[in-house]
This record gives C-alpha cells, sequence and structure tokens, in this order.
C-alpha cells in the first residue's frame, strides 16, 4: 500500500472531479442506520434492563468506525446505506474531510469501549458521551451537517470543496432558503416551546429510572435540589406524623 496515497487520498477518483470523494447519501444512510440501532439499544436497555445490547452496538459502533477510517469500503453501516441508497443518484463530498469526521466518531468511541463494553461502570457523564455520539449521527442523517467537516475545516484552514449538502458552493440562498419575519416567529416560538417542554418535564416528573434521575439532577442547580431533598424530607415527616395519629 504507498503510504502517501492511503493518508491524501482517501475515497474514490470519479470522473470530473479533482479530488477523491465519497458518496454523501450513503454516509448519511449509514448515520440514520446507526442512529435508528442506537435508539433501539437505548428502549431495549431501559424497558427490558439488558445491558448485553448496549454491549454488541457499542463494540459494532467501534469496529464499524474503525473499518470507514481505513476505507468506507469496508464499512458494515457503509455497505447497507449503499445498499438502500443504490438507485439514488450519487451526492459525492470531499473524502478527506469526511474520513476527518468519522476518525472523530472512533476516536468517540473509543473510551465508550472501555467504559461499557470490557468494564461496565456507568455514570452520567458517561452516557453524555453516547447521547453526543448519537446526536452527532442525527445531524448528519436529518440535516445533512457533519460537524467533523466544520472541524476539518477550522484545523486546515483551507477552503474545502465538495462539502455535504453543497455549502461551500452555495454563494446566495434561494428565496425558498430565506425567512419571513411570521416564518421568523414560528421558529422562534418552537423552539423555545420545545426547550421549555424538555426542561419542565426534566425538572418536573418524577423519574423512575437512574438515568432519568441523572438527566434531572444535571439540569438542577444546587439550590433547587436542596430545595427539593426538603421538600420530600418535610413530606416524609408528615407522612410519619399523620401515621402516629392512628
Amino acid at each position: 500500500m504507498n503510504i502517501k496515497n492511503f493518508l491524501w487520498e482517501y475515497g474514490e477518483k470519479v470522473p470530473g472531479y479533482d479530488i477523491t470523494v465519497v458518496n454523501e447519501r450513503e454516509a448519511r444512510a449509514a448515520a440514520g442506520i446507526l442512529f435508528m440501532l442506537g435508539m433501539i439499544v437505548i428502549f431495549v436497555g431501559i424497558g427490558y434492563n439488558h445491558i448485553i445490547v448496549a454491549r454488541v452496538y457499542l463494540a459494532f459502533l467501534f469496529l464499524d468506525f474503525f473499518a470507514r477510517v481505513i476505507s468506507p469500503k469496508y464499512s458494515p453501516s457503509m455497505l447497507l446505506g449503499k445498499f438502500v441508497v443504490r438507485n439514488q443518484k450519487p451526492e459525492y463530498v470531499g473524502g478527506l474531510q469526511k474520513r476527518f469526521a468519522w476518525t472523530l466518531g472512533w476516536l468517540i468511541s473509543f473510551p465508550m469501549v472501555y467504559w461499557f463494553v470490557l468494564h461496565w461502570d456507568i455514570t452520567f457523564y458517561k452516557v453524555m458521551i453516547c447521547v453526543l455520539c448519537l446526536s452527532l449521527m442525527f445531524l448528519e442523517t436529518a440535516f445533512g451537517i457533519c460537524v467533523g467537516c466544520m472541524i476539518y475545516k477550522a484545523i486546515v484552514r483551507e477552503k474545502p470543496t465538495y462539502c455535504p449538502g453543497g455549502v461551500c458552493e452555495i454563494q446566495k440562498k434561494d428565496p425558498i432558503q430565506t425567512f419571513n419575519p411570521i416564518q421568523k416567529f414560528i421558529v422562534g416560538i418552537t423552539a423555545i416551546a420545545i426547550i421549555s417542554g424538555v426542561y419542565l418535564f426534566l425538572a418536573k416528573t418524577e423519574s423512575k429510572t437512574f438515568f432519568g434521575q441523572f438527566l434531572h439532577e444535571a439540569i438542577l442547580t444546587k439550590t433547587q435540589l436542596k430545595k427539593e431533598e426538603d421538600l420530600k424530607y418535610q413530606k416524609e415527616m408528615d407522612q410519619e406524623f399523620n401515621n402516629d395519629d392512628f
């Protein structure tokens, strides 16, 4: 293997493109597959209390990203994505920036393998690493946003070409991409409602799982937690006092 080609050429050589590229449609499909599997693992883990599914998934994630770093030709999820979108017109993006993004994904999965596959040692902050990984997959598959590609652009300090979603080539937005005042208002209200709803649910709802308790404690301040503990203690004392009356 030519080490220079391995380092500086990643993907396929396609006529009409001056750099090696990968098919963004396959990448987004693969991200969607991994995200869907991750959500299934969460539901099964919480609903059935089986940690084996999480261990298998995280081991698969680690190996899949490692295969992508070598070549997308050998990634199981990329091959599944390739099969799903085989009848769609390819959307080519620069290979090196995608490889950098997938390398970051592999590095994120590395500690998860140690924490959850080799040694099951679950904490809130370790779970948040898993949530971060799933969030990056969701951004890619749902919106075509490649965070790793953005980091690559900032580090290399050169304007990349053939970016996901064509963001490198867009100079001026079409009218359909702009927002009028009413649309801006609707977007703002919707975002505030979603954020407020999630916060109120986590803050006010009594959790029935350890993960829910982690989230509940994470969003509250020390003062709020102390007040909550005092109210709980007062409630227990009132119940005990009422029971003594009988």
